[in-house]
């Protein structure tokens, strides 16, 4: 069952991305996407995004984050110009779940949301390495738009855009 996530999961939200970043480094050794979340930082997310999550009986399986904020790594130049993005970040699942459909049952759902926050488009960056889940979100309907170099980090922007009756795009 996909739900928003509330403070009181915060432990829990850092916990499983912590879990998913060291299955990463295990796999693709210590790179960008092996940085580990704080409490505090989920937080703060939770102040500033929509954030989901997916359960099942042991607690949070899967996870991701919605803001109208752009992030720091994405040039808005590479993407098709809209009157309202979402940009999704900080995805998750749990190591045990993954190749169950939770990441893509947690795309489905925040593409939902964003048709009802309304939002033209959902953008995100993916890291452009083994350990980067481009793949995944070009099987899930993502379009890539551009290959660029962050501050050394190489990252494929991708972007997903959604028809909303009424709003328009310019």
């Amino acid at each position: 069952m996909t739900r928003v996530a509330t403070e009181a999961d915060a432990p829990a939200l850092a916990a499983l991305r912590n879990a998913a970043a060291d299955r990463l480094a295990r796999d693709h050794g210590d790179g960008h996407w092996s940085h580990h979340a704080t409490e505090r930082s989920v937080l703060r997310g939770l102040e500033t995004s929509r954030v989901l999550v997916i359960r099942n009986a042991d607690g949070i399986i899967g996870t991701l984050r919605l803001t109208t904020r752009k992030p720091w790594a994405i040039d808005p130049s590479y993407f098709t110009k809209v009157k309202r993005a979402l940009y999704l970040l900080d995805m998750a699942v749990a190591p045990e779940s993954q190749g169950r459909g939770i990441g893509r049952q947690l795309l489905v759902e925040a593409e939902a949301v964003a048709r009802a926050w309304p939002a033209n488009s959902i953008r995100l960056d993916a890291y452009d390495a083994p350990a980067g889940a481009g793949a995944f979100y070009a099987r899930c309907g993502f379009r890539e738009v551009g290959r660029v170099a962050y501050r050394g980090v190489p990252l494929i922007y991708y972007e997903r855009l959604l028809e909303i009756p009424g709003a328009g795009c310019p």
